[in-house]
C-alpha cells in the first residue's frame, strides 16, 4: 500500500464524528499491528490515543499525528485524484501525512538504531471545548520525548513558530423594540459585530514579527435575535484571536475588554505559542531531511496551532512539518501526491539520522 492508497483509506472514514474515530482508530492500530509495530491503545479523559513503537536506544523521537478532522460535506469523505492531487476532509490537515508517518514506521520496523521512534495518534487536536485534550493529559501523565514532529501543514517547510490561540465569547446586549420601529431600540446582533469591528482596529492585530505579517481574528460563530418582527436585545458571539509570540494574552484580552464597558468576554480556550530554536540540532536534521527531498525547507511560522505546544510546555521541542497542499479546513483541501512520497522519504530519513545526530547544542529559552 503506498502513501496515496493508505491516505485515501483514512479520507474515507467521517472522523468529525465519534463512530467514524472510533473505526478509523481501529484501522490504524490493525495496519500497525500487521506490520510488526506495538502499539498500546490508551485512554485518557474518556477518549483513546494510540502509541505505537518501534525501536530500541537513548534517544527517543515522536511523530504526531491526529485523526478527527472539522465537519465537512458527505462528499469530501470521497476521496479524489485529480490531476496530482488527492482531494478530502483531511487530506491536508492531516490524514495523508499520518498515513506517511504509518507508513515510515513500517520502512523503519526492521531497520532502525540507536532511537525509540513512536507514533502517537489522538482523536481531538481540532476540539475547540474547554480542557485538556488528549495530548495534554498525555503529557501531563509522563509522555515525553527528545524531539517531537507533528504532521501538521507546512509544505515541507519546518514550522518552528506558531501563533497563540485565544478563543472568546462576547455577550452584548441591546433594547428590544417593534420590528417596525428599529429607532425606538438598541440592536444587539448590531452592536456585537462594532464590537468584532473594534477588536480588529486594536493595536495588537496591527502588529508584525518576521515570520507573521499580522495576528489572526475571525468571527466564527453569531447568534442574536428570537424574533425577525424585533429588536434584538441579545447577542452571541464566537471569537477565534491567534496572537503573535510575543504578544501578551492578558494585555491583549484587557485591550478587547476596554472596548464595551457593558460586554461580558469569557475565554473559552487560551493556548500559548509555539518557539522552537531554528539552530537546535534535531531541528537541524529535520531541515536536512527535508532539503534532500525538496528545494526549500526553512524554519518557518504558522498561522494555526497544533499539539506542539502541549510538549513544548515541559521542555520537549517539538515542531510543525506536513506535506504540501492547500485549503484545510476549506471546500476543497488536498494535498499534492508527489509532495507526499517526498515527505515519507524526508520522515524516513530524519528517524535514521536522528541517532547519529550531535545532541551537544540545546534549545534557546524562548521569548517572554
Amino acid at each position: 500500500m503506498d502513501e496515496v492508497q493508505l491516505a485515501q483509506r483514512l479520507i474515507a472514514y467521517d472522523t468529525s464524528r465519534r463512530e467514524g474515530l472510533g473505526l478509523a482508530m481501529d484501522f490504524v492500530a490493525g495496519w500497525l499491528e500487521g506490520r510488526g509495530v506495538d502499539v498500546q491503545r490508551v485512554t485518557t479523559g474518556g477518549r483513546t490515543a494510540l502509541i505505537a513503537g518501534i525501536g530500541d536506544g537513548p534517544r527517543r523521537v515522536i511523530f504526531h499525528g491526529h485523526l478527527d478532522v472539522v465537519p465537512g460535506h458527505p462528499a469530501q469523505f470521497a476521496p479524489r485524484l485529480v490531476d496530482g492531487r488527492l482531494f478530502g476532509r483531511g487530506a491536508y490537515d492531516m490524514k495523508a501525512a499520518l498515513a506517511a508517518m504509518m507508513l515510515s514506521l513500517a520502512d523503519l520496523a526492521d531497520d532502525l538504531a540507536g532511537v525509540r521512534l513512536e507514533l502517537v495518534v489522538v482523536p481531538d487536536e481540532e476540539r475547540a471545548d474547554p480542557g485538556e485534550n488528549c495530548t495534554e493529559m498525555l503529557v501531563d501523565q509522563g509522555l515525553r520525548a527528545d524531539f517531537v514532529v507533528c504532521g501538521e501543514p507546512t509544505d515541507l517547510q519546518v514550522g518552528v513558530q506558531a501563533k497563540g490561540v485565544l478563543m472568546l465569547r462576547a455577550e452584548v446586549g441591546g433594547t428590544a423594540a417593534h420590528g417596525a420601529t428599529p429607532w425606538l431600540g438598541d440592536n444587539a446582533v448590531l452592536r456585537a459585530v462594532a464590537v468584532f469591528r473594534a477588536i480588529e482596529r486594536l493595536p495588537f492585530a496591527a502588529e508584525s514579527t518576521e515570520l507573521f505579517p499580522r495576528a489572526s481574528i475571525n468571527l466564527g460563530r453569531i447568534e442574536g435575535g428570537d424574533a425577525v418582527n424585533k429588536v434584538p436585545d441579545a447577542c452571541c458571539m464566537d471569537i477565534d484571536i491567534r496572537y503573535l509570540p510575543h504578544q501578551n494574552p492578558a494585555e491583549l484580552l484587557a485591550e478587547v475588554r476596554g472596548i464595551d464597558a457593558q460586554a461580558r468576554f469569557e475565554v473559552l480556550l487560551e493556548r500559548p505559542p509555539a518557539w522552537v530554536d531554528p539552530a537546535h540540532p534535531l531541528v537541524r536534521e529535520l531541515v536536512a531531511a527535508a532539503a534532500a527531498h525538496e528545494l526549500s525547507a526553512a524554519s518557518i511560522g504558522r498561522d494555526g496551532a497544533s499539539d506542539a505546544v502541549a510538549f513544548l510546555r515541559v521542555g520537549v521541542p517539538a515542531v510543525e512539518f506536513g506535506p504540501r497542499g492547500a485549503g484545510h479546513h476549506g471546500p476543497d483541501e488536498h494535498v499534492e501526491v508527489e509532495s507526499l512520497r517526498r515527505y515519507r522519504g524526508a520522515l524516513t530519513r530524519f528517524a535514521r539520522r536522528a541517532a547519529v545526530c550531535d545532541p551537544a547544542t540545546t534549545a534557546e529559552e524562548a521569548p517572554a
